[in-house]
């Protein structure tokens, strides 16, 4: 899975969660939860779909590093990284 693909997976899970924004209209630096109008319930549920959609183990205290699409997306691919050595 390259960058493409996760970031396709990230934006799919958030409009999941917030189906009313406009995902080009993000600026991917920028807090997800900020620039999406979500609350706390909402960003766990998406991390909650990032890891039952890519099977991927996301400890708690790993969250701050999903704060960002670009942060996600970097994390994410490092994850899948990791997880294939």
């Amino acid at each position: 899975m390259n960058e493409i693909d996760i970031r396709k997976v990230l934006q799919e899970e958030l409009n999941n969660i917030a189906p009313e924004i406009d995902m080009a209209s993000l600026d991917p630096a920028s807090d997800l939860r900020e620039a999406l109008d979500i609350d706390s319930m909402d960003f766990l549920n998406f991390v909650t779909a990032v890891h039952h959609r890519l099977s991927l183990d996301i400890p708690e205290v790993d969250y701050p590093k999903l704060v960002t699409l670009d942060g996600a997306v970097a994390y994410i691919e490092a994850k899948l990284r990791t997880r294939k050595t």
